[in-house]
């Protein structure tokens, strides 16, 4: 849909050909007000300056599931007859649609079945189940999990719950942008992450209902960019794990792919490096953890490479949706760590040294010269190493800022020490200084 439509082509275009409009998203909310967390839409200062734009936060992940999908898994119970809560549902799901739909179903007392992929993190799995639900594992990704999931629905005469390609969910997610522009009306560009697209669904109708001139922009892991290339009409080879498995959806639903289609303005695509980078900003500025899809809105923002902010998002308002915050503690720890290599805060360096006493503390002298704190040592005698009178010897250490990074290895190349540089990816940089 074009930039400047009227608000009678959007009532036009959902009266014709889509089943939910702003009247649906606004009875969803008035259906689960009393049940949700009107979770908070604050500006960032910081990450406004870092974007050059002002950035508003929509903190879904502070929901009491950690994830804004509650909302329309709670919307669709509650639209159940009397016979088919008795039976109960059964829904497939990475592990946020699960927790929403376990949650409120166990609060309304509905027995709740959900199929996850094996490849769920255990976090997911185990809230999942501490809410109540009987969580089945099945197969390596969400697309062959619901497959099985609607097999168990014939079986077992439950009703289906799907994560994003239902009227109801779809009005329950768009209480987010309803939200979000009674409590920021100035937004004019509204990011959101995209998996099976459920959420930018419901949020686009209501928030070009509500403005017509209200920019819509899905953001799509390069891995699982089906609505991206749907979009744009450029095929891109994905595949793989992700952190953001919670829009690893390889098929958009036929529903939600009409959304997209017609009153989505724009869909684009980020990698694992760049959403890496959003979830360490979220934590570091503000405090707040971020799971991998509830980051990649924040990640589309990001200046480019040479930190140039986005010249296509100077001056707007926007509003981005975290969407949850459901990330396993071991990969954030990674995260961190990565990120912080990145920055080149944290180093590696793989170091030739004379086998002989004294030459680690010499070595160690210089880098107590650049304040560095050494992390880790690690030795290797046998391989790599070109003389059985030297050794590899890997240090891992903290120090201020690049800058003194650079200083601390033209020291000691100043010093005849031969070394590679160690990158996040593995690969080494070098050789420095001498090998004899």
């Amino acid at each position: 849909m074009a930039q400047g439509a009227s608000l009678q082509d959007v009532d036009t275009l959902a009266a014709n050909n889509l089943p939910v409009s702003i009247d649906d998203v606004r009875a969803a909310h008035a259906r689960i007000g009393a049940s949700i967390v009107r979770t908070p839409t604050l500006l960032s200062k910081t990450l406004s300056k870092i974007v050059g734009a002002d950035v508003y936060l929509k903190f879904e992940n502070l929901q009491f599931t950690a994830a804004y999908k509650e909302r329309g898994a709670l919307n669709r119970l509650l639209l159940l007859g009397d016979e088919a809560r008795a039976r109960g549902v059964i829904a497939a799901s990475a592990g946020n649609h699960a927790q929403g739909l376990a949650y409120h179903g166990a609060r309304l007392g509905l027995p709740v079945t959900i199929v996850m992929p094996k490849s769920t993190p255990t976090v997911k799995v185990s809230q999942t189940q501490g809410h109540g639900a009987t969580v089945v594992l099945y197969g390596e990704n969400f697309d062959e999990a619901n497959a099985y999931s609607r097999e168990l629905e014939q079986e077992r005469g439950l009703t289906y719950v799907h994560p994003f390609d239902d009227p109801a969910v779809i009005a329950g997610q768009g209480t987010v942008a309803l939200e979000m522009l009674e409590d920021a009306p100035g937004i004019d560009t509204l990011v959101i992450p995209v998996g099976g697209g459920g959420l930018i669904s419901g949020c686009a109708v209501a928030a070009k209902a509500i403005n017509p001139d209200i920019r819509v922009i899905g953001v799509q892991s390069n891995r699982y960019p089906a609505l991206y290339s749907m979009k744009t009409g450029k095929q891109i080879d994905g595949g793989g794990d992700t952190l953001a498995e919670g829009i690893a959806v390889k098929f958009p639903g036929q529903l939600s792919s009409r959304f997209v289609m017609g009153v989505v303005d724009e869909m684009r695509i980020v990698n694992e490096s760049i959403i890496e980078t959003a979830i360490s900003l979220l934590l570091d500025i503000e405090k707040t953890v971020v799971e991998g899809a509830g980051a990649a809105a924040l990640a589309t923002l990001l200046p480019t490479k040479d930190g140039n902010p986005r010249p296509e998002f100077a001056g707007r308002t926007i509003g981005v949706v975290l969407t949850g915050g459901n990330i396993d503690p071991r990969f954030l720890a990674n995260v961190i760590l990565r990120n912080l290599a990145r920055s080149g805060k944290i180093g590696r360096l793989s170091i030739i040294l004379p086998d002989k006493a004294g030459a680690l503390m010499e070595v160690a002298g210089i880098f107590t010269r650049f304040d560095a704190n050494i992390i880790e040592v690690a030795h290797q005698r046998v391989f790599g190493v070109p003389s059985a009178k030297s050794t590899t010897t890997e240090i891992e250490y903290e120090i201020k800022d690049p800058a003194a990074a650079m200083a601390l290895e033209q020291a000691l190349s100043d010093a005849g020490y031969a070394f590679d540089r160690l990158t996040i990816s593995g690969t080494r940089k070098g050789p420095r200084g001498s090998r004899s």
